[in-house]
């Protein structure tokens, strides 16, 4: 086996969890193979590039092997190397990330016992 195809191979790398979102994510241009947005059926062979976009973020990986199978996730990632560059985007994006105040959205409908106790406190301080 010399070629595979790209949806294949992404899902038995586990980017993605299933097959179909591989192929959508191609579809939708999130998958570039030398710099050329990919067809799911393009095939790829060992030494080609990839970026990969996918929820956990950008990857920029080298193809080290190919499989149609999806296997343990120890095997999966033998199947690339991620580059220096991408990993320490990825985490600087992760850490900044963790870095933003969260911010909890308001509640709709009436306040809680909790929430009119503590409109009472504010009301009768003032």
């Amino acid at each position: 086996m010399d070629r595979v195809r790209i949806d294949k191979w992404l899902w038995a790398a586990r980017f993605f969890k299933t097959r179909s979102l591989a192929a959508r994510a191609c579809e939708l241009g999130r998958v570039d193979c030398g710099g050329q947005p990919s067809k799911p059926a393009r095939e790829i062979r060992v030494g080609d590039f990839l970026r990969v976009k996918n929820d956990s973020g950008e990857f920029h990986v080298e193809v080290l092997a190919l499989s149609e199978v999806r296997g343990p996730f120890a095997i999966a990632q033998t199947l690339y190397r991620e580059t220096q560059d991408s990993r320490a985007a990825r985490e600087k994006v992760a850490e900044e990330r963790r870095a933003m105040p969260r911010v909890e959205g308001f509640r709709e409908g009436r306040p809680s016992k909790r929430d009119r106790r503590r409109i009472d406190r504010l009301r009768s301080r003032s």
